[in-house]
């Protein structure tokens, strides 16, 4: 059994605790007012990393590119409260328009 097998096996092992301690955390832990404020925290965070790590990398190197005019766009369409479709077509246009000049 070479290291990819053990890795593979080790992790569906690990998911698969969590998802079985998941269903046996008893409620009054999950309904503590701390673990609801992290709870909806998370999703942002991740959401935010995903992001600035698609924007600013390249494989192993830190980049300056299109893609941060795009994001650059997109963030201030929502700080204009625009509607959504409209704040993702003006990121995929300026973003075009850099790369396209480039």
């Amino acid at each position: 059994m070479n290291i990819y097998w053990m890795t593979a096996l080790g992790t569906s092992g690990a998911c698969f605790l969590f998802k079985y301690l998941g269903h046996n955390i008893p409620e009054s832990w999950l309904s503590h007012p701390r673990v609801q404020r992290i709870n909806l925290l998370i999703p942002v965070a991740l959401l935010s990393s995903l992001v600035a790590i698609q924007t600013f990398t390249d494989k192993t190197k830190i980049v300056v590119d299109h893609r941060m005019a795009g994001v650059s766009i997109a963030i201030a369409a929502f700080a204009a409260k625009l509607p959504f479709p409209v704040a993702v077509f003006g990121a995929a246009v300026a973003s075009a328009i850099i790369y396209r000049l480039n």
